[in-house]
């Protein structure tokens, strides 16, 4: 599903998914082989406080890399890596990463990831404090482990645990702001 409303070929968007009222937008874009939590929103103060790169919120990734990744990847991902940004090189701020097992709550991801039976896979949570585009996919690919799969799990205390794909929650704009650590 493409993190949009608008179609784009055979794509399915999020205007299938739920009657959303016509003034709304997805704040913060997940590509098309990404997955997990997306903030549908018409507010403009929600909207600035989440892509505006001097609130530094938190982004919470679990992700799926090509072999098994060493400590010492981990650790050049925590320091930051040097990537490159619409031709530029950029040198992404400290990150969190942790290792971690296979996440036996995640459901299978339609369509699969590619499989290689020789090579294995592995898992890290990764937070961020900045959003460049395709940013976790370079900074796995910088430290020789490419993403495979990529799903957002949390943004500040917003976490998708609990839901199930597609599944939609309303919040109140108070609630939302406490969770986001947003002073009103």
């Amino acid at each position: 599903m493409l993190s949009q409303f608008t179609k784009e070929g055979n794509n399915t968007t999020l205007a299938e998914l739920f009657a959303f009222p016509k003034d709304v937008y997805p704040v913060g874009r997940l590509d098309s082989d990404s997955e997990g939590l997306l903030i549908i929103t018409n507010d403009k103060k929600l909207n600035h406080y989440l892509l505006h790169p001097t609130y530094k919120h938190t982004r919470t990734y679990l992700t799926q890399v090509d072999g098994a990744i060493t400590q010492e990847a981990a650790d050049q991902l925590a320091k930051g890596v040097s990537i490159t940004v619409e031709g530029k090189a950029h040198q992404t701020l400290p990150a969190f990463v942790e290792l971690v097992e296979a996440p036996i709550e995640i459901p299978d991801r339609i369509p699969p990831i590619r499989v290689r039976k020789n090579i294995p896979t592995s898992w890290i949570r990764l937070g961020l404090v900045e959003g460049k585009n395709h940013q976790v996919r370079k900074m796995t690919a910088k430290v020789g482990f490419p993403t495979l799969r990529l799903i957002r799990i949390q943004i500040e205390g917003l976490s998708l645990l609990g839901m199930k794909p597609s599944e939609v929650k309303e919040m109140k704009q108070s609630d939302i702001f406490k969770v986001l650590k947003i002073v009103s």
